[in-house]
């Protein structure tokens, strides 16, 4: 079996996606006593994630329809880090909340543009 590179570059990107959507789920109780809020506020992260996704797949897919597959797949990947990294240094809900919207945009855009690719 020959390894592809970019096949794995994209395997890796859709984990990491994936991860960065379902993880939170399990951490509840954790993120909530961490920030000071309920368990039921710190949930909102996971719907603001998926209201992300769902605006943000259309809205990306739209803007970059004429850039380069590869250059957009880059440019995807560096927004889900930006937000990721923002994920990491919040002190407080509302930055957290803000990070989670902003890495939630490229995740449909990633997937549909990613599997044209692959």
């Amino acid at each position: 079996m020959k390894l592809n590179p970019p096949l794995l570059a994209l395997a890796a990107g859709a984990f990491g996606i994936g991860v960065t959507e379902f993880a939170p789920m399990g951490l509840l109780p954790v993120i909530a006593t961490d920030l000071g809020v309920s368990i039921p506020t710190a949930g909102l992260l996971i719907s603001a994630y998926a209201l992300g996704v769902m605006l943000g797949a259309p809205l990306m897919t739209l803007t970059t329809g004429r850039m380069p597959r590869r250059a957009l797949l880059i440019g995807l990947a560096a927004v889900f880090t930006v937000g990721n990294l923002l994920s990491a240094i919040s002190t407080d809900y509302a930055m957290l909340l803000i990070a989670r919207v902003i890495t939630s945009l490229n995740h449909g855009a990633f997937f549909g543009v990613g599997s044209i690719v692959a």
